[in-house]
């Protein structure tokens, strides 16, 4: 069973699973005890996600299963983004049309991100006083919230100190 995360564990990179590795295997962990099924074609997706190290594309990722495959077609491609981001394995990123690996990908849950305009890096800010003050005010005002996305631009330290 997933463990509930705080506050705290969100901005703690050790909570984090960084290594493509071990974010895959998490992923088959979780579908595991889901009793969910990763094809290979999912588990092929999710590698390229999670080896790409920062936002990709769809045609991105169909280009590197081409070269990897031969050919992939579309639908299969977007299938498989569909069961992941379903699943809360990975993230959309609305702004930029791209997607990421989640960093706690055995958790469900909402994350802002801060995304560097320069390097296209994407910080995930897991953070749950965040969406809880968002999913507040929204139940304030009479608004029933399904989802959100909140995805702040701007420069990384890197970017910023260079």
């Amino acid at each position: 069973m997933a463990r509930k995360h705080h506050a705290h564990d969100c901005t703690d990179p050790s909570h984090h699973v960084h290594s493509a590795g071990d974010y895959v295997r998490a992923v088959e962990q979780a579908c595991a005890e889901r009793g969910l099924r990763l094809t290979p074609l999912r588990a092929q997706v999710l590698g390229l996600i999670a080896d790409a190290g920062k936002p990709v594309k769809a045609y991105d990722l169909l280009d590197a299963m081409k070269e990897e495959n031969g050919s992939s077609a579309p639908p299969t491609v977007y299938r498989a983004l569909d069961f992941l981001l379903e699943q809360g394995f990975i993230h959309r990123l609305a702004s930029v049309n791209a997607f990421v690996g989640c960093h706690h990908p055995n958790v469900r849950h909402s994350v802002p991100f801060l995304i560097c305009d320069q390097c296209q890096a994407a910080i995930e800010l897991e953070d749950e006083r965040i969406t809880g003050l968002l999913d507040e005010q929204a139940r304030a005002l009479g608004f029933s919230p399904r989802a959100q996305t909140l995805e702040v631009h701007g420069l990384c330290a890197a970017c910023a100190a260079a």
